[in-house]
């Protein structure tokens, strides 16, 4: 079979267009099923997304609140017990972090912080971009080594 080949199986699967201006006797002649006049009747008509006929649109509506602060950092988290998935003596890079899916790809903006949430009983070198300063202690008393990328 092609793909040139397909036909819909079921019987009622594919429904027939509406010809329209064609004619009084089709039932969609003259107006061609717009009615007479109107916003709706006229070529190129129609409302923008969020149009309510003049009157103020619920989005202006609702009152503001807060701001967004377009200078803010974003850092992918991870936690110093993440790290125990690892070897001994392995350097964590973010690549590494990456590829073991610990991190998404989409929330590393700024990079990458290692926060000190749990335990590490193995014994890394972790590449990052920032370290909370318990995650820095926690890494060290295991043996392992921090640095900043």
């Amino acid at each position: 079979m092609k793909l040139n080949e397909l036909r819909p199986n079921v019987k009622g699967a594919t429904k027939k267009r509406k010809r329209i201006g064609r004619g009084s006797g089709s039932g969609y002649g003259k107006t061609s099923g717009r009615g007479h006049k109107g916003q709706l009747a006229r070529s190129g008509s129609g409302t923008r997304p969020g149009f309510e006929g003049g009157q103020m649109p619920l989005i202006r509506r609702i009152p503001k609140r807060g701001f967004t602060n377009i200078f803010s950092k974003g850092y992918a988290i991870i936690n110093v017990e993440d790290l125990n998935r690892f070897e001994d003596n392995t350097i964590v890079t973010p690549e590494a972090l990456l590829s073991e899916g610990l991190v998404n790809k989409g929330k590393i903006k700024d990079g990458i912080k290692v926060l000190g949430n749990g335990d590490i009983s193995k014994k890394v070198t972790v590449k990052a971009h920032k370290f909370s300063k318990t995650a820095i202690e926690k890494i060290e008393a295991a043996g392992g080594k921090v640095e900043v990328i």
